[in-house]
């Protein structure tokens, strides 16, 4: 498998991804090979290297040919031309995502339809090849997961067809729901709709680097130059680490309680729970004045975030929730089940690189057939654990 980080530290738009995967490595003449099989005229691509701020990167520009009029299109007119243009596996499907992903974004933003929305600036002829040439460049780099950083959002205003608008851009606000975001001293647009779409649509995650061995690297440059961190994206290209496998990106999120009852803290846990938290605990620590209180701590995934997040609000009486970004190792999961005197047990099998780490009874299992037989929950486990030794001798 091989996996894109792209590290959107001063932006991205479609040319800065396009540019950033030729300097990582994709082969401009089989690009270019692809990308002519597209329906569309009226345009050359100019790919230079160009410094910015002292960093050098690769500059992927669609120049537009001087012709009349470039036609403003909708969606069934853009994934008509994706499905003419026979592109490699995978690229055709991506870039209809993408693309799809954007014209619900755009008629969220206008009160249209994606159906009935113009595509003006994303639906011309340079945004069709920058996501196009993307999409087609990871599918030909052989890219089979995409994780991304936090996105910085810019400032300021940009000029588009529906007039002048405020810094990020409404389609852009809409597509970047739920995705961490981060401040950035830099002004201007950073993240465009048309790089917005590419990252939402095919990323799986937005945080710090998976762990990865890292086996090409590659700078995309932006139009300008950057005020105080150059106007580049990079990407990391490589294989996951062995070394790591099963490790993911949660959220940790952490709230002080010093005036909650021990029935509240307990129903709060469980809500938690209940609302997708992947795992919840209780630590007693001395909070301001000298009161003894309780940190109230648990784990989320992206999808669960908010529902965990508005749950801690609800259940418990605290004023603010600490929210970080943590890195996970987790163990290859299986339940295997075992036949004991007393009924089948499910056996939870932790494994690390196929190899064999901690095999346990699940507690679920046990509890009940304690309780259907009349038995110690010990007498379950116990049973259950020489049940899994026997078998795996």
């Amino acid at each position: 498998m091989r996996i894109i980080y792209i590290d959107a530290f001063s932006g991205a738009s479609g040319d800065m991804l396009l540019g950033a995967l030729l300097d990582a490595g994709l082969p401009e003449t089989d690009l270019r090979a692809c990308l002519a099989r597209l329906p569309v005229g009226g345009y050359e691509i100019s790919v230079r290297r160009e410094k910015r701020l002292g960093l050098l990167g690769t500059r992927a520009e669609v120049r537009l040919e001087h012709v009349a009029h470039h036609p403003a299109r909708h969606l069934s007119d853009i994934e008509k031309i994706i499905s003419e243009a026979k592109l490699p596996a995978r690229a055709a499907e991506w870039a209809t995502a993408v693309f799809r992903r954007l014209a619900e974004a755009e008629a969220k933003v206008h009160g249209s339809t994606p159906e009935a929305v113009h595509f003006h600036e994303v639906g011309a002829v340079d945004s069709i090849v920058d996501i196009v040439g993307v999409c087609t460049g990871l599918a030909l780099l052989g890219v089979e997961r995409v994780v991304a950083s936090a996105l910085p959002l810019g400032s300021g205003y940009v000029d588009t067809a529906h007039g002048r608008l405020p810094v990020p851009a409404p389609a852009v606000v809409e597509l970047l729901r739920g995705v961490p975001t981060r401040a950035c001293d830099e002004t201007g647009e950073l993240v465009t709709p048309t790089g917005a779409a590419i990252l939402v649509t095919l990323a799986e995650g937005f945080g710090p680097p998976p762990p990865m061995v890292i086996e090409a690297a590659g700078y995309g440059a932006g139009a300008r130059q950057g005020e105080r961190v150059p106007n580049l994206v990079r990407v990391m290209i490589g294989r996951p680490d062995e070394g790591a496998a099963g490790a993911d990106t949660v959220w940790l999120l952490e709230a002080n309680l010093d005036d909650a009852t021990g029935e509240t803290m307990g129903a709060a846990a469980q809500a938690l729970l209940a609302a997708g938290a992947l795992d919840v605990w209780l630590t007693p620590a001395t909070m301001k004045k000298g009161r003894p209180g309780v940190v109230l701590a648990c784990l989320a995934d992206e999808a669960s975030l908010a529902s965990v997040e508005e749950t801690m609000f609800r259940e418990t009486t605290t004023f603010g929730i600490r929210r970080s970004q943590v890195l996970r190792s987790k163990l290859e999961r299986e339940h295997i089940e075992v036949v004991t005197p007393l009924g089948p047990v499910r056996i939870k099998v932790g494994r690390r690189g196929g190899r064999l780490v901690v095999a346990k009874p699940e507690y679920e299992d046990c509890v009940r057939l304690a309780r259907e037989r009349g038995v110690a929950f010990r007498d379950v486990y116990e049973a259950a654990r020489a049940a899994w030794v026997a078998r795996a001798k």
